[in-house]
């Protein structure tokens, strides 16, 4: 072994446990073991494999206390919302167990010939390098499908959360799952490159950074390999006119904030127009007053630290490049003076084009205005970045909403009227430089099986 990896409350920074970084010699049997596994559990039926992600799902909720306290000891998220994301869990669990043998029906398509069909058969062992922000979601939201499907999967999780991957890794184990379908590699990025040439990984999936993004994707094309991407968002919410402003300011308030603005999905530049712009600027101040930096371990936070100090100072000085180049700080943007990864809640306004909040994506607790003449303008600064993930568009006009969400806005989802959040039902991804490829739904589990043509002549 090379050495170990730390796990810091970002609480406290204090160190929460200390694990093996392990080497490609020490993958490589658990690649072999998880593509030994993939012969046996693709024999399996949907509704043999069904039943084991029943019994996760029953799990997950009776232990839904423990892995919150795991979470925000590891990433600082409140056990509120970490509890939420435990029953988010259960709840992909079951859908995909209940709607697998659909999604994965074969197909008839008529033509000339007896017989056609598509039919749907697992690729092998997937290799998923995942996050920190929502660690345990992330992970079974990617799983569920893909080992449904009849594959298996050997994870890499984020460093900062080791002890989630190790805990996930026994939650299959607990549920009844065959031996290696699914494995956690404790190993830092590194080592992903190697992984992804080894000849038994057949696809990847990456939800992370654009920086990350492009290494992987990198690697897999020079390997001929299918990724999927999932990466980072600077999600436009547009409040027009005719919005109802105190309807617009609680959406956006609760999607810049959940888990402490640490979503790739969160809403991250408030484009408002002019004419309204002052009253919904003022009332977005006072709800982010409300939110007061707590613990994490206490039920009613609703507000922790970042999951790094390191990630927090690079917020800052997003902070402070913008207020340098004109940005006006009305909240917030100030380090308190204690140990750990705390920010609080910040509103920067006067936000223009050419400003660092205006172009880059600002991952913590900190909102942006942006202010647009009209409805035009607000359309065209939505679509001025260089990410694609999601975005909301706030109007009373319901028809206008749904035309500038379905034709104009460029993004993988917008929503009008409320604000992006994954559901398992529907697909998710984003376009541009937020990645490619969809997870969830219908179209999520397609992403790593072979669609396979069937002729009888």
């Amino acid at each position: 072994m090379k050495g170990s990896i730390k796990s810091i409350n970002p609480a406290s920074e204090a160190v929460e446990n200390e694990f093996p970084d392990w080497t490609m010699e020490e993958i490589t049997p658990v690649i072999d073991a998880a593509d030994a596994a993939f012969l046996n559990w693709q024999q399996l039926d949907f509704t043999e494999r069904a039943e084991f992600f029943l019994s996760m799902a029953q799990i997950l909720r009776q232990r839904k206390a423990d892995y919150a306290q795991l979470m925000a000891n590891e990433m600082g998220k409140p056990v509120s919302q970490g509890e939420a994301e435990i029953d988010k869990c259960a709840w992909v669990c079951e859908h995909y167990a209940q709607q697998t043998a659909s999604y994965l029906a074969d197909r008839v398509i008529e033509t000339d010939n007896s017989e056609s069909f598509v039919t749907f058969k697992p690729l092998g062992v997937i290799y998923m390098i995942m996050p920190w922000n929502f660690p345990f979601w992330q992970v079974i939201r990617g799983a569920a499908p893909t080992i449904m499907a009849g594959n298996t999967i050997v994870l890499k999780h984020a460093s900062n959360v080791f002890g989630c991957a190790v805990a996930i890794e026994q939650l299959f184990k607990d549920a009844g799952f065959p031996n290696n379908v699914f494995s956690s590699l404790m190993t830092g990025s590194g080592t992903s490159a190697d992984i992804i040439a080894h000849p038994k990984i057949r696809a990847v999936t990456l939800t992370g950074s654009e920086r990350a993004g492009r290494q992987v994707a990198a690697e897999a094309g020079r390997n001929l390999k299918k990724s999927v991407l999932e990466l980072g968002g600077s999600d436009p919410y547009i409040i027009l006119e005719d919005a109802d402003i105190d309807a617009a300011v609680a959406s956006c308030g609760a999607s810049r904030m959940l888990n402490g603005g640490q979503v790739c999905i969160a809403a991250k530049r408030f484009i408002v127009v002019e004419s309204i712009r002052q009253e919904f600027e003022d009332k977005v101040i006072q709800l982010m007053k409300s939110y007061q930096l707590g613990d994490p371990l206490d039920a009613a936070t609703n507000f922790g630290p970042m999951a790094k100090v390191k990630l927090r100072d690079e917020l800052h000085q997003q902070v402070l490049r913008s207020i340098e180049q004109g940005a006006v700080l009305k909240l917030g943007g100030k380090i308190p003076d204690k140990p750990g990864a705390w920010y609080p809640s910040t509103v920067l306004t006067g936000v223009t084009k050419g400003m660092t909040a205006y172009a880059e994506e600002l991952f913590g607790p900190v909102s942006t205005i942006i202010s647009a003449r009209d409805e035009a303008h607000a359309i065209a600064i939505a679509n001025d970045t260089e990410f694609g993930l999601g975005g909301a568009v706030f109007t009373r006009d319901i028809e206008k909403g749904r035309r500038l969400a379905r034709d104009v806005i460029d993004t993988g989802t917008c929503v009008v009227n409320g604000f992006v959040k994954s559901d398992p039902r529907l697909p998710f991804g984003g376009i541009k430089k937020s990645g490619y490829g969809r997870e969830i739904g219908e179209f999520g589990i397609h992403e790593f099986v072979n669609i396979k043509t069937i002729v009888v002549s």
